[in-house]
């Protein structure tokens, strides 16, 4: 990676105003953070250790709780330790590495949320073909391509955003983010303008798929009563977890790019952290609650767990 500009630590400015509440905010973070290892390796491994889980549908949603797992990990024991410190630095590679992971994080969440609303679509419009379409190797292939093209897309951005020349090392947030660092460019980057236009309108086209896709859903569901139940017991949590990443994407994208100084310091804290918050909390608990079959599964285990540690206790 070149630095143009001879960078070699960032300032991350925007811990300023949790500088009252910092232990507050460490124990938050903390309890967020275990939350969301609980929650995501809880689902992951109950889907691997069950067998009758190994279905294109609950491979997919282990996909997506692995996802949140690599996201956070570039962002809450960093931000934990920012947190207790009284210097907000991060090395010029650190910052990078910190982008592309977050970043990749949340285009795969889409990606993964497109390939799923195909697995639906596929079994709700046509189940006779279902296990031919949705067979392992071609699951297999789609889980694959969720991750390798955000990760090329990504490697694309970062390598036009490595070679600016930058006047400034202040970045107005409390992580390391694409737009921020191409704020401090000496000279409009009309290139990374572009790509990264090109880059959105890319994933946009992922949302449009979904919607497209379920507009079919929507049509074949009605015609019949099992229709209906699949799609509601299926499709939902899949629209919840759609429209709960997009909306926190939204937030952090807009504000990011049209964000007024006027705003509290607090409000663009909590914008600019949403998606890593809510959608690795609630993704698995969406699908954990709604999903009988991983419901069932999961309190089973939890049964199995306790009369272990009974029996344990009793000898």
């Amino acid at each position: 990676m070149t630095n143009a500009s001879n960078i070699v630590l960032f300032t991350l400015s925007g811990f300023g105003a949790t500088i009252n509440y910092r232990v507050t905010l460490f124990s938050l973070t903390l309890l967020c953070y275990c939350v969301i290892l609980v929650v995501n390796v809880s689902l992951i491994l109950t889907i691997a250790l069950d067998q009758n889980l190994h279905e294109p549908m609950y491979i997919l949603i282990c996909n997506l709780c692995i996802n949140g797992l690599y996201g956070t990990a570039a962002f809450y024991p960093k931000f934990a330790f920012d947190l207790l410190s009284d210097i907000h630095v991060i090395s010029y590679v650190g910052c990078f590495l910190q982008v592309f992971v977050i970043y990749t994080y949340a285009t795969i969440d889409f990606s993964a949320l497109a390939v799923m609303s195909y697995d639906r679509y596929v079994a709700i419009c046509r189940p006779l073909e279902y296990h031919s379409v949705m067979s392992v190797r071609r699951t297999a292939v789609l889980v694959s391509l969720s991750w390798v093209v955000p990760l090329c897309c990504e490697v694309m951005v970062i390598s036009l955003t490595s070679t600016l020349k930058l006047c400034g090392s202040d970045i107005q947030k409390l992580y390391c983010e694409n737009w921020s660092i191409v704020k401090l460019a000496c000279t409009t980057p009309t290139a990374n303008n572009i790509v990264g236009l090109i880059v959105v309108a890319f994933y946009c086209g992922h949302v449009l798929f979904i919607v497209c896709s379920y507009v079919q859903l929507v049509k074949s569901a009605l015609k019949s009563k099992e229709g209906r139940r699949k799609f509601t017991q299926t499709c939902v949590p899949h629209l919840l977890c759609l429209l709960n990443v997009t909306a926190a994407l939204l937030f952090d994208i807009m504000y990011s790019r049209y964000g007024s100084d006027s705003v509290p310091p607090s409000v663009k804290n909590f914008m600019a952290i949403q998606f890593l918050m809510m959608p690795p909390i609630l993704n698995p608990i969406i699908y954990g609650m709604i999903l009988t079959k991983i419901r069932y599964r999961m309190a089973t285990l939890c049964m199995m767990a306790g009369h272990n540690f009974k029996l344990r206790l009793k000898v």
